[in-house]
């Protein structure tokens, strides 16, 4: 019986944690809303819409978010685990600042092909940014609050594919996706907000 009461109970927390870190600061109408690329990956096994509103304007928030990428300007998040230990980048990068539809975005580690690396599918500067893999699309939404300020908002999707390291995918998504997205979403703020 204790058993039975603590598989439930483990169940549960699982549940209630996947379903508060999938939609991490994202209002109801933002889960609910189109983002730009969804289109382009339309049957997926995990989406997470996240958001964050940030007290500086698109113009200044876009810069950092355009560079992101393993051997650009890192994640602006733990940068051991996701920039090999580089520190990510305090400045913007003028290298990074002007992606075009197909350039390689987001490298994620030192590989450079379509099956680890994100490429630019749709931009519209400022307001949103759409990377995009066979498996994978990451959408970015910046939208001009009322205060002068941004609310940002992304959204993972991905397609867990067959084959033998599917269980590892599984986890890293499940498991390491959401404090190393927060933490990027925090660094992308705290960078931004700086006084220029």
């Amino acid at each position: 019986m204790l058993l039975l009461a603590t598989a439930v109970g483990g169940a549960l927390v699982v549940t209630r944690y996947r379903a508060w870190h999938l939609r991490w600061g994202a209002t109801s109408a933002e889960v609910a809303g189109a983002m730009p690329g969804d289109e382009l990956l339309t049957r997926a096994d995990f989406v997470a819409t996240r958001a964050i509103s940030i007290a500086a304007p698109p113009e200044r928030v876009w810069p950092w978010i355009v560079q992101v990428g393993f051997r650009r300007a890192g994640f602006y998040s733990y940068d051991l685990l996701d920039n090999l230990g580089r520190s990510s980048a305090d400045a913007v990068l003028d290298d990074f600042q002007h992606p075009a539809v197909g350039d390689l975005a987001a490298p994620m580690s030192s590989g450079d092909d379509d099956r680890t690396s994100f490429r630019v599918a749709s931009i519209e500067e400022p307001r949103s940014l759409v990377w995009h893999k066979p498996d994978s699309t990451w959408a970015w939404r910046l939208t001009p609050d009322d205060a002068g300020g941004t609310r940002l908002v992304t959204r993972l999707k991905a397609r867990y594919g067959p084959g033998p390291f599917w269980p590892i995918t599984v986890l890293l998504m499940e498991i390491g996706d959401f404090p190393m997205m927060r933490r990027m979403l925090l660094g992308i703020a705290e960078r931004a907000e700086r006084p220029v």
